[in-house]
């Protein structure tokens, strides 16, 4: 066992002494060492249980041998990072919880991992310590919030953004707000629909790393409980068999893993945390593969933002399972990809099954022909943008309109929110990518107000930033290379035609490319502070957005 190098023999007696002053006794000692890392924190409502899911692993570690040593990580909440400085700090996070982990197992000789997450970066951050680290690891999340009920109708952190956007264009008073801020969030979890955290989550299920369920079963439920304590016992049948990362995250687990991501519609910000991860894991997972998967798997299930269901939802009708079962059958996944229970994922979905067809539907019947994202390029994109596609209403899947341009998201929301956007613009913010940002914050509030002012069937918005697994409409993200990289994006003007074709793939700025180059002798990128240290040095490190804005490594 790698503990073994700070608890055997006489040399490391000095170290025995230290964990007795924690407690625990000789016979303890001798177990494996269980890292549970645990990113509860007092703030985040997606987090604020944790503890409890926490002490179900630790459990589940005791009674079947391991010694479980509870350690934290940071976890920002993005709904409450939202539209000010906050947010970004929250894709640097996901590197900061990736190193943490590292500095606690390399520091400590940790044997293995069982990693508690819940929200948006917290998840990737610990797979790709997971990747990085190769010792046996297993996820379990806290799980989704329950929907809320607003009306008679189920909702959403995205209603109560988008209401926000009712209420500045005058269509609804203050005491209807109130309504909607009491109702939408019901309980503690990942926001209920299919957002960035809850899409992680089913992604760690689909490639692997966590036990049938981790993606689906709501927060509150027991057995989310008893999932825990299985994950704990579950760990030490991985120690005991040598199941490491490296044996899950193969290419043809991320391939699973996207497959299954398009027939969900999920996150466009998988755009960036599965590459990521891959990257940690010495796999090659790029944005073209990622729409070739696209284009080939239908888009089987209707989830907010986009469609009208919520994760319990997903777990009545069968859970995540029941989807791979569906696509497996229909040759869409590999069937030979290892588990963390040491099955294959064939083995795995033996007893998968639907039991709602109009929550999951058939390969017969999607809801779309094609995956939830879809990767743009052309001359304002010359590297990619993305936009998850099935969160578009169909009269703006193509759009041609004159551009109205910010170099803040600060600016673009106070013009939204100043009724100074007209149908038929597109509304361009840039300087928020990865480095001009930095942190390349999400843009889930002006995308909310756009849609709440009634407005999402008629402006199209654009940035290098990115968007919350929340927004919905004609929001294209990610757009690489990044003004603060010189990238076309920073040679618009206002006024400027943008078409927008999502079906051809293309994105193009209608400007010749003489004046273009004639526009990039003059340009110079404006001077950038975020008055941070921290991500001054992200800065510094931090690769675009179609390399899944991973930190260079040296």
């Amino acid at each position: 066992m790698n503990s073994d190098k700070i608890k055997k023999g006489y040399l490391r007696a000095p170290h025995r002494s230290l964990l007795k002053a924690g407690g625990y006794t000789d016979w303890e000692i001798e177990r494996p060492f269980v890292g549970v890392v645990n990113a509860y924190n007092a703030i985040n409502p997606g987090h604020t249980h944790l503890n409890r899911i926490a002490a179900a692993v630790k459990s589940g570690v005791y009674a079947f041998g391991g010694l479980p040593l509870e350690f934290p990580v940071v976890g920002v909440c993005d709904g409450i990072a939202m539209n000010h400085e906050g947010m970004r700090f929250s894709l640097p996070s996901r590197e900061l919880i990736r190193d943490s982990i590292e500095v606690m197992v390399k520091g400590h000789a940790l044997d293995a991992l069982v990693l508690i997450p819940n929200c948006d970066k917290i998840v990737p951050g610990m797979a790709m310590a997971a990747a990085e680290l190769n010792i046996p690891a297993i996820v379990i999340s806290g799980g989704p919030m329950l929907a809320g009920l607003t009306h008679g109708r189920s909702s959403d952190l995205n209603s109560v953004f988008e209401a926000v956007g009712a209420r500045a264009a005058g269509r609804m008073g203050d005491e209807e707000l109130r309504y909607y801020e009491n109702t939408v969030c019901p309980t503690c979890g990942s926001c209920s629909g299919m957002f960035t955290a809850n899409t992680m989550n089913c992604m760690m299920e689909v490639l692997g790393l966590a036990l049938p369920g981790n993606g689906s079963i709501p927060a509150v439920l027991a057995a989310r409980e008893r999932l825990a304590k299985d994950a704990g016992r579950q760990i030490m049948l991985m120690i005991e068999k040598n199941i490491r990362p490296s044996d899950i995250l193969t290419e043809e687990a991320f391939e699973n893993a996207v497959a299954v991501d398009m027939a969900l519609g999920g996150s466009t910000n998988t755009t960036l945390h599965l590459p990521a991860i891959a990257d940690c894991a010495g796999v090659k997972l790029s944005l073209e593969k990622m729409d070739e998967i696209s284009r080939n798997t239908p888009h089987l299930c209707s989830m907010s933002p986009g469609g009208i269901y919520h994760i319990e939802d997903i777990d009545r009708a069968g859970g995540i399972s029941a989807v791979m079962r569906e696509l497996y059958d229909a040759g869409k996944i590999h069937g030979d990809a290892m588990t963390c229970t040491g099955e294959r994922v064939r083995e795995k979905l033996k007893n998968a099954k639907v039991l709602d067809c109009d929550v999951i539907r058939p390969l017969s019947n999607p809801v779309d022909p094609e995956g939830g994202i879809a990767v743009l390029k052309g001359n304002l994109a010359p590297l990619g943008s993305v936009v998850k596609q099935t969160a578009v209403l169909p009269e703006m899947m193509r759009h041609s309109g004159p551009a109205r341009v910010f170099d803040s998201e600060e600016a673009a929301s106070e013009a939204i929110y100043g009724n100074r956007i007209n149908d038929g613009d597109v509304v361009v913010i840039r300087y928020e990518g990865p480095k001009g940002g930095p942190g390349m914050r999400e843009m889930l509030s002006p995308t909310s107000a756009i849609a709440g002012m009634g407005k999402g069937s008629t402006v199209a918005l654009l940035t290098d930033g990115r968007f919350s697994g929340a927004s919905r409409g004609a929001s294209i993200g990610h757009i690489s290379p990044e003004a603060a990289s010189g990238g076309p994006i920073a040679l618009v003007q206002e006024g400027d035609v943008i078409e927008i074709d999502i079906p051809a793939r293309r994105l193009e700025l209608k400007v010749s490319d003489e004046e273009l180059a004639r526009r990039r002798a003059s340009w110079e990128c404006p001077k950038l502070d975020s008055g941070s240290a921290f991500l001054e040095r992200y800065r510094a490190f931090v690769t675009s957005g179609v390399e899944g804005a991973v930190l260079r490594k040296r």
